[in-house]
């Protein structure tokens, strides 16, 4: 199925910078679950110093500004041929061994509430159902409320609000798999909703590397596993490494950033 995307990121300074490079990972990758029939960044007020792939296997663009500029507009667009495997992206494996997915951030530092929460939950005769159990008692405990976290609010941190989005869910998620020893990762990406041309943010979500099937994908915050309405971008331990925008600046002034995202079948 025929996906259609337009991400733009416009930052506007109310001084011009001296300096400031952006990184991107806008730059969706065929694979098990989606083939990329087109795709291209535009960068407006600056120019792409070099691209690269990271060792998460992501697409990732380096973006200078000019100097002097005051506006900055970052442009990800084009076409996406998404399959339905019902969340399983499978046994395909890129440079990071499934130990590394294994291994705790700062936003995934385990805690007593999280650790008590999949043992619970988590009767280790079928890992699948198990986890699909756990990411509806995450759901269930901490519901989906924006506003009470950020970008920085940690697994822990998040429990303790009772209150989350997408990141926060998936890092609960995370968290309580490695607990239990299940290698998992975070996505991020794009989610179509048919109701909305307009999307709200771009999208995030989990994977736990299931013995047999390979990956495969939970998205807590709408209770399913990911179908042909998700486009995948990036892959880490955490958000922090599959984040889309990243950057810093030299300058004195203050910065402005407006973000419209459009999903369309």
């Amino acid at each position: 199925m025929i996906r259609k995307i337009s991400h733009k990121t416009e930052y506007h300074f109310d001084t011009p910078v001296h300096y400031a490079l952006q990184r991107l990972r806008l730059r969706p990758q065929s694979g098990p679950l989606q083939n990329v029939t087109s795709w291209d960044v535009l960068i407006d007020g600056g120019i792409i110093e070099t691209s690269y792939n990271d060792h998460y296997g992501n697409s990732v663009d380096l973006v200078s500004a000019a100097p002097g500029t005051e506006k900055l507009m970052i442009t990800a667009r084009g076409e996406v041929d998404v399959k339905d495997q019902g969340g399983v992206f499978g046994k395909s494996y890129g440079r990071a061994p499934l130990w590394h997915f294994l291994q705790t951030t700062p936003l995934t530092e385990r805690s007593e509430s999280i650790v008590t929460l999949a043992d619970k939950i988590v009767t280790g005769n079928d890992m699948l159902a198990d986890l699909h159990a756990l990411s509806a008692a995450i759901l269930e405990v901490v519901p989906y409320k924006g506003g009470y976290t950020d970008t920085t609010t940690t697994a822990d941190d998040a429990m303790r609000v009772g209150k989350g989005v997408c990141q926060d869910h998936s890092h609960i998620f995370i968290t309580a798999a490695r607990h239990l020893g299940v290698p998992a990762r975070y996505v991020s990406g794009y989610l179509y909703m048919s109701d909305r041309e307009d999307q709200d943010a771009s999208h995030g979500w989990a994977e736990a590397h299931i013995d047999g099937l390979g990956w495969v994908g939970f998205d807590v915050s709408n209770g399913i596993s990911p179908d042909a309405n998700y486009i995948r971008i990036a892959i880490g331990r955490d958000a922090q490494d599959a984040t889309p925008v990243t950057g810093l600046r030299m300058g004195s002034g203050q910065a402005r950033m407006v973000v419209s995202l459009q999903v369309q079948q």
